[in-house]
């Protein structure tokens, strides 16, 4: 299996490649090759004749339909990873702690807690209540983006859905919603059973050895610094 010239042109095809490859970074980096935006046909990513961004349309729809994680999980960018390798790559990430064990060995700042517990406490949740139930805003509390982020790089916290507004006829406008969740709430005992069911450094082990066969060209430096 090498992560090889096929090219996205329908919902269909990224579904097929989430299952396929398990990770599949939304937008380029440090693996060149190695994302949607780089194998996806022009009138998919933008259609100057409809004026939608179909890609970013399909992502909360792909989401439901395959139970997938979507996040910022590597480089601070944007990457599904499938529902069979998630677990993986949050023992890795999570290193062996649940969020209060992190919390309670001083491994986590209080600010990210503040955030982790309102997430878990009310998952699913829209971002935009979400920033107003912990008073994310000017006056109020700050680094909600930092924060999020950090949960999303440590295996905590993804985004579960996207939910647009609709207008008085029903009909969908601007841009999607991004709702999050934990992933024990959004993938279950399907999750938590597995998530630390190994050592981390099996985790890593595993997801090295299977980003080897997809970029066989690869250091295993390389691949070892893009999943850290």
């Amino acid at each position: 299996m090498v992560f090889g010239d096929f090219i996205i042109k329908s919902k269909a095809d990224l579904r097929a490649a989430i299952r396929e490859f398990g990770f599949l970074p939304f937008f380029e980096n440090s693996i060149g090759g190695f994302s949607i935006e780089e194998h996806i046909a022009p009138q998919c990513w933008w259609n100057s004749e409809t004026g939608a961004w179909s890609a970013w349309e399909w992502k909360g729809p792909v989401i439901r339909e395959t139970g997938c994680a979507y996040g910022k999980f590597f480089e601070k960018k944007a990457c599904y990873i499938s529902r069979e390798w998630f677990a993986d790559f949050a023992n890795y990430r999570r290193d062996g702690y649940d969020f209060d064990a992190r919390y309670d060995d001083g491994l986590a700042p209080y600010r990210d807690k503040r955030l982790y517990d309102l997430i878990e406490g009310n998952a699913p949740i829209l971002s935009k209540q979400l920033k107003q139930l912990g008073n994310y805003k000017k006056g109020g509390n700050k680094g909600f983006d930092t924060s999020v982020t950090r949960l999303q790089a440590q295996g905590y916290v993804l985004i579960s859905d996207f939910v647009y507004s609709r207008d008085k006829s029903g009909k969908t406008y601007g841009w999607g919603v991004a709702e999050y969740s934990t992933p024990e709430v959004f993938m279950g005992s399907d999750f938590s059973d597995r998530v630390y069911s190994c050592s981390p450094e099996e985790s890593c082990e595993k997801i090295a050895t299977h980003l080897g066969r997809l970029f066989p060209q690869l250091s295993a430096d390389k691949i070892k610094k893009f999943i850290k």
